[in-house]
């Protein structure tokens, strides 16, 4: 066992360390267990994140009427509703567009010689458009209804509940073509 000899020739033991017996280190480590106790122990405060705090634009309380409005707009048939005249006006404007550019709009079989008239054409980009209108309305009315059942029954609010109701609409409208052939 070694031994060290302090200024005064008396033998020190190894189990006690050079600084508890220096008497400057004494409050040393008492005072770092306070430290640490003060900033991850439990006397650490809670601080409040709060926007105005942390210097950010402070945050006015929300009315009565804001908050109906809010619970209104964050509403499933809200959403659905959005989501349906939406899909028709978006739709719409993408039949009557994908219409102007089909070469074959107002193509006669019988007379494919003769030039279709301008009533004609816009006759078939209306027709068109109506067409692609309804379905992009039923489609996002069907996304936005299941994602929001979805969300719903999760509990949760995020990516995956989107990824999910992908997936039920387009094995829904897959399961519905599978039926009409």
């Amino acid at each position: 066992m070694a031994t060290t000899v302090n200024s005064g020739n008396v033998p020190v033991s190894d189990t006690q360390s050079s600084t508890s017996a220096d008497p400057r280190y004494e409050g040393s480590t008492f005072q770092y267990s306070m430290l640490l106790e003060h900033l991850i122990g439990e006397k650490r405060p809670i601080k409040d994140l709060n926007p105005t705090v942390m210097g950010g634009l402070p945050n006015p309380m929300k009315t009565d009427d804001q908050k109906m409005i809010e619970r209104g707009m964050e509403s499933c048939a809200f959403k659905a509703v959005l989501a349906c005249v939406g899909g028709f006006v978006l739709g719409g404007a993408f039949g009557v567009f994908t219409a102007g550019i089909d070469t074959n709009v107002g193509f006669d079989p019988k007379d494919p010689m003769r030039t279709p008239t301008a009533r004609e054409v816009l006759k078939d980009m209306g027709q068109r458009g109506m067409s692609y209108a309804k379905n992009f309305a039923v489609i996002g009315a069907m996304f936005s209804c299941t994602e929001c059942i979805i969300e719903s029954h999760r509990g949760k609010s995020d990516w995956k509940n989107a990824v999910y109701s992908g997936c039920v609409t387009g094995g829904a409208i897959g399961f519905r073509g599978e039926l009409s052939t």
